[in-house]
């Protein structure tokens, strides 16, 4: 191999060492395709976030700090945004997710109850995973199935007229 053949080699490799995340974790790469798809324009934030959620499971702080960086916005806005919306967690998630609807119909027919119930059996409370990361308690605002109330949603599937015994048994393989 001649020295100017090794040389360029050589580039190529620094090259694509710059282009790579620090932490050397690839999964930055993908934000990095979806900021520059959208021009690093700061409104692309949700998309982007959205992104990272996809590709990270959830939105730590340093996957928050590099998008605030990537689309040059304050880090208060990013986090403002990371919050405000329900879809979007700080957290890691449970291997099964149980979402207690908490709208007006709900809420009256009993989603209280449900949710006390389920944090109680569980010993989690909403917003957080149980400490053996097989299940999520999340709550929402609505989820669109109040002729159902009241609701819950269980990996997706959203099962209507709940009862504490429903519920719990909708979720019991998931705690033993």
């Amino acid at each position: 191999m001649s020295s100017a053949s090794a040389q360029k080699a050589v580039s190529e490799k620094t090259k694509a060492k710059k282009k790579e995340h620090p932490s050397g974790d690839k999964r930055f790469k993908v934000l990095d395709i979806t900021m520059k798809r959208a021009q690093n324009r700061p409104d692309a934030l949700i998309e982007v976030l959205h992104k990272a959620q996809e590709a990270f499971g959830y939105l730590e702080e340093d996957v928050l700090i590099y998008v605030a960086r990537g689309l040059k916005l304050p880090l208060s806005r990013v986090y403002g945004v990371a919050t405000f919306y329900h879809l979007f967690s700080l957290k890691p998630s449970g291997a099964h997710t149980c979402v207690v609807c908490l709208g007006t119909a709900c809420y009256v027919k009993g989603a209280g109850v449900l949710l006390d119930k389920l944090a109680e059996e569980a010993h989690v409370q909403q917003g957080e995973t149980t400490a053996d990361g097989k299940m999520s308690l999340v709550t929402a605002r609505c989820i669109g199935a109040c002729g159902l109330a009241p609701a819950a949603v269980f990996d997706g599937k959203v099962m209507g007229k709940q009862t504490p015994e429903s519920i719990m048994d909708n979720v019991k393989e998931w705690l033993e």
